[in-house]
């Protein structure tokens, strides 16, 4: 079962995790920039020129990340309901990018450029009941594969984040039938004992 954010436990295990420490000394938004961090140097999926957009973005720790690789030429345009302190070279969109009206101004942010890599960290309100809280994952995924048909141009890239369970295989066939190449990745960022792991789809066809 998983931890509350608020529960002592999770606190005490959250403030002595290497990763906090590293994003607090090399002053990142969160632990979770590790993660992609990890992928991007195996997989390469971020390149100058770029043109990125992220999912559930908050705190924006990948977006800064990304922005850095892709230079000023290249958009970056990120995404959450949490608002996001302004980070230079990112666009930010507060919303749900479920409402047309955040879509449409994800577009005009856009401008008719071409989306390469379309990332997302999202998860749901974890309730710690795994059979109420992986349905409402497996949503957020089949929403971010919609988006992925909606906004990358073919031969994009699309990396989620999704959790290990009822629905996961069929939602990794989904992403297979649409991309050319899928493999899973497990970051050592992402704790051990969690069922998270990574989806790396690229040749969007």
């Amino acid at each position: 079962m998983a931890r509350s954010k608020s529960s002592p436990q999770w606190l005490q295990e959250h403030f002595h995790d290497e990763y906090v420490k590293k994003a607090q000394a090399l002053g990142y938004r969160s632990r979770a920039v590790f993660k992609l961090i990890e992928i991007q140097e195996k997989d390469k999926i971020i390149r100058p020129g770029m043109n990125v957009v992220d999912l559930g973005a908050a705190p924006g720790g990948w977006s800064e990340y990304a922005s850095k690789i892709v230079g000023k030429n290249a958009k970056v345009v990120a995404l959450d309901l949490l608002d996001i302190e302004p980070i230079p070279g990112v666009d930010f969109i507060q919303g749900d990018f479920r409402e047309q009206e955040v879509l449409d101004q994800l577009y005009k942010v856009l401008d008719n450029q071409p989306v390469d890599l379309l990332l997302s960290d999202m998860a749901p309100n974890i309730s710690g009941n795994r059979e109420m809280d992986q349905p409402k994952s497996i949503y957020l995924g089949e929403l971010a594969l919609d988006a992925a048909q909606a906004i990358l141009h073919k031969g994009g890239t699309f990396l989620i984040k999704m959790f290990q369970g009822a629905g996961f295989d069929a939602y990794h066939q989904q992403v297979k039938q649409q991309f050319n190449s899928v493999v899973i990745r497990k970051p050592k960022a992402s704790r051990p004992r969690s069922n998270e792991v990574y989806i790396l789809a690229k040749g969007y066809k």
